[in-house]
């Protein structure tokens, strides 16, 4: 018998090298033993959930650090902080506007507080990937659905790409709405990439960060930031009183606070080594002649605001591979764990904890698959991932949908009906169906193609994705 604890050590001293979160790559960084330190609220340690003493410094911290108005120290990660803002700025009934491609915290929100929703889509590009949210496309959902009260958006993706969030910030509030920010993966942004500007100070009302995705802090650790003075501060509170743990592990807070002293301390010059190593990397990746690392130029013409470059797209390119190929033969022939593969890419995630020697054993291996792999033109996915994303009939709102009575019946047999669960293609994890959503003959043939592509389609109970669960009230199965 083999336990987690043991599992864990053995990979921990192994030499498989870590593209992936948390930002902190398994690096040996000084730190406590977590026994001695774990603890609960007891004298002189302060609470959380009213904090007044070292807590609450702490948190001004990292308020000042990002330079928001009031910044929570979240260690249910960036969940507890989507569901509490958008909690926070809304009441059961509301009219709200979401990204297609927000995180599926954002979507238990709108089934929690019964939220009525209307989508954006972000726009496609190359290989599948989700682009950015085109602000025209937030004014006219605005113009259409004036009763809305506040819009969600996600910036940056999870592959890196950014929105602008000044011009829809500048929309949104223009209708008197709040805007939310997912920035889950720009923890990074502002304080050690410069180039790229936080929403914290694009005009965003809330903004939630992952504190363990892009830097080095435990997973689950992450910040909430009040942004704007047009927001409620005691139901901000009110609702992390809600949905955060009422025992906050003080080993992940005091993680949150090392991770702030050494971006304080050492982050200036950990950046300017960071960003050394990842240019070197692009201008050797460019060399590659078959499989294809993206950057900016390859989203010409799109309206992407900026490109996040800790993010590596490695695709396919002109090889004869698939995206979950290229992902198994770095992983088992060169001991490379990716964060992520799609059909015609994978994705490297990359922080200030990367060393050298990651990126050249990532080189090495990029190299040698390119010159062992037979050269093919490879399937254009456009036409797939547009047919994926259509906007689908909505019968029922999500919130509705909660208390209705299901049935689980054959994919192919459910055309017609409303569906009872999410369905979506992970990664990006944007659902291609919603509960509420009619069942279209469209849709069930993009399963069975996502199916056969190799590609993970998750969110349905049925592990096997052959049945779903669909409302009885709405048709009858053909």
């Amino acid at each position: 018998m083999e336990y987690l604890d043991e599992r864990l050590e053995a990979y921990g001293n192994s030499d498989y090298y870590p593209f992936h979160m948390p930002g902190h790559k398994r690096r040996k960084l000084e730190f406590y033993n977590p026994y001695t330190i774990d603890i609960t609220e007891i004298e002189g340690f302060d609470n959380l959930h009213h904090a007044e003493e070292i807590l609450l410094e702490a948190q001004n911290r990292l308020k000042n650090l990002y330079q928001s108005r009031k910044a929570y120290y979240l260690v249910n990660g960036s969940t507890c902080g989507l569901l509490s803002a958008i909690g926070a700025v809304t009441q059961s009934g509301d009219e709200v506007i979401i990204a297609r491609n927000c995180h599926k915290a954002v979507y238990n929100a709108v089934k929690i507080f019964n939220l009525r929703v209307n989508y954006v889509f972000p726009e496609h590009l190359n290989c599948g990937i989700q682009g950015a949210i085109d602000p025209n496309k937030v004014e006219k959902a605005l113009k259409e659905h004036q009763n809305t009260k506040v819009v969600i958006i996600t910036s940056p993706t999870y592959d890196g790409i950014t929105s602008n969030i000044s011009k829809i910030a500048d929309i949104t509030h223009k209708f008197n709405c709040k805007l939310i920010i997912d920035e889950a993966h720009g923890a990074h942004f502002s304080i050690l990439n410069e180039s790229i500007t936080s929403s914290i100070h694009q005009g965003a009302d809330l903004v939630i960060q992952s504190l363990h995705k892009t830097l080095p802090s435990f997973t689950q650790t992450a910040v909430l930031h009040i942004a704007s003075d047009d927001v409620d501060v005691f139901r901000v509170e009110e609702m992390l009183g809600i949905f955060q743990t009422s025992s906050p592990s003080y080993l992940l807070m005091a993680g949150i606070e090392r991770c702030v002293k050494i971006i304080t301390e050492s982050g200036e010059e950990l950046s300017r080594q960071y960003f050394q190593k990842l240019k070197k990397f692009y201008e050797r990746a460019g060399q590659l002649k078959k499989l294809h690392i993206f950057i900016k130029d390859d989203y010409e013409g799109s309206k992407i605001y900026e490109v996040d470059c800790s993010k590596i797209i490695i695709g396919t390119g002109k090889t004869n591979l698939t995206g979950k190929q290229l992902y198994d033969i770095l992983l088992k022939k060169y001991h490379l764990q990716m964060e992520l593969c799609s059909a015609r890419y994978v994705l490297a995630m990359t922080s200030i904890m990367d060393t050298q020697e990651g990126f050249d054993r990532l080189l090495e291996a990029l190299f040698q698959i390119d010159e062992q792999s037979v050269e093919q033109e490879n399937e254009d996915l456009e036409d797939f991932i547009l047919q994926a994303y259509q906007p689908r009939k909505k019968k029922m709102e999500i919130g509705e949908t909660v208390h209705c009575e299901m049935e689980q019946v054959e994919l192919k047999d459910c055309i017609g009906r409303v569906s009872g669960e999410f369905v979506y293609l992970y990664p990006p994890g944007i659902p291609m169906i919603v509960p509420g959503e009619e069942i279209e003959e469209e849709f069930v043939d993009i399963i069975f193609k996502s199916k056969e592509e190799g590609l993970q389609v998750q969110g349905m109970r049925d592990g096997g994705c052959d049945r779903i669960w669909v409302l009885k009230e709405y048709g009858e199965t053909k």
